[in-house]
């Protein structure tokens, strides 16, 4: 089907000759031709919200870097913006909403859940347009936000270092908590299927926010939801990414998913007999990609033969944005000329 399908192949747990490589938030700033495209445009939405330019963005890495798998370029916030809270994107300081969820009456305001994905047409649109920009050459990976990451957000009113009026609501509010992440994860589920329909092949929940909360609550209040995404995919291969919560990972590891991403200061062969049968992503410091080429391929190498097979190359977090290219190419470039005859 696929040109390229090696990331495919990696994610359903089959035997491949060296592993997948792709990076998390790789359409994006540290492309030249993405800060041209950027700058002419009024700002992150417009580009976002129009389908042919969020192509255009999620094919150039695939065209620079090699690497081996696209990711639509889209944002987890479109959720919210689908149930009905609108958010803003504040240049240099982020999302921000210009009304929370405070209340049952707030949360009974939200759009039917089963409804919200009708309002995000112009992503399936960049869905399709991107799949004939690829032309079979590498698969594409839809994504989106957990639903407790998505709660953050939508009871905060924007990022925070705490998040405590979300986690507040927890103790405070229990039931209507449930309310809440029970309406976004069906939105969510809902929006991810549909996304499978548009050419989607593997499916990456983003759980940002996981460790600000404690075990007991991160089993109650995100799992649980996440559970229900994973399930409702089906055959469809799904990653989880619970950042900053290492507790998690045996838990994640009995999903219905195949896929668990490290952050990078997670263990790799602590996590490797955790979820046991599962592939890994990850788990390369991002500020690894500021060393020189030569110290990048060493560190690499190691990463690889660290994890051993079953394995996606990528980093612990999103590429950072003044992160040189030619450190960014050097790690792609190890990756693709690795072997795992070298291990045997």
């Amino acid at each position: 089907m696929y040109t390229n399908d090696l990331f495919l192949r990696t994610a359903r747990g089959e035997t491949v000759e060296r592993p997948p490589v792709w990076l998390m938030r790789q359409a994006g700033r540290i492309l030249p031709q993405y800060r041209a495209l950027r700058a002419s445009l009024s700002g992150f939405k417009e580009l976002v919200s129009t389908p042919d330019l969020a192509a255009e963005v999620t094919v150039q890495p695939v065209d620079e870097l090699g690497v081996d798998a696209a990711i639509i370029f889209s944002d987890i916030l479109v959720i919210p913006e689908a149930l009905g809270l609108d958010y803003t994107m504040v240049e240099k300081v982020g999302p921000r909403f210009p009304k929370t969820i405070k209340t049952a009456e707030d949360v009974a305001a939200l759009r039917p859940p089963e409804e919200a994905p009708q309002h995000l047409r112009y992503v399936y649109d960049a869905l399709d347009a991107t799949k004939k920009r690829l032309d079979n050459r590498v698969p594409l990976i839809g994504f989106a936000g957990a639903p407790w990451t998505i709660f953050a957000y939508m009871v905060e009113g924007g990022g925070s270092k705490t998040f405590s009026k979300a986690r507040r609501m927890l103790y405070q509010d229990p039931a209507l908590s449930h309310q809440l992440l029970e309406k976004i994860a069906i939105a969510t589920a809902a929006y991810l299927k549909e996304k499978t329909r548009h050419g989607a092949d593997l499916i990456q929940v983003f759980d940002s926010w996981a460790g600000v909360l404690p075990p007991d609550h991160y089993r109650e209040f995100s799992l649980r939801y996440i559970d229900l995404i994973c399930r409702e995919l089906g055959d469809t291969p799904v990653t989880v990414f619970a950042k900053d919560a290492r507790h998690a990972i045996p838990n994640i590891g009995r999903l219905d998913c195949q896929v668990v991403q490290l952050d990078w200061v997670a263990d790799i062969q602590q996590a490797r007999s955790q979820v046991r049968g599962k592939v890994l992503q990850g788990n390369m410091d991002p500020t690894q990609l500021y060393a020189s080429p030569g110290d990048i391929e060493q560190a690499t190498r190691r990463m690889l033969d660290t994890f051993g097979r079953k394995h996606i190359a990528n980093l612990g977090h999103g590429v950072y944005p003044d992160t040189p290219l030619e450190g960014v190419k050097a790690f792609v470039n190890t990756v693709k000329a690795y072997r795992y005859g070298d291990l045997d």
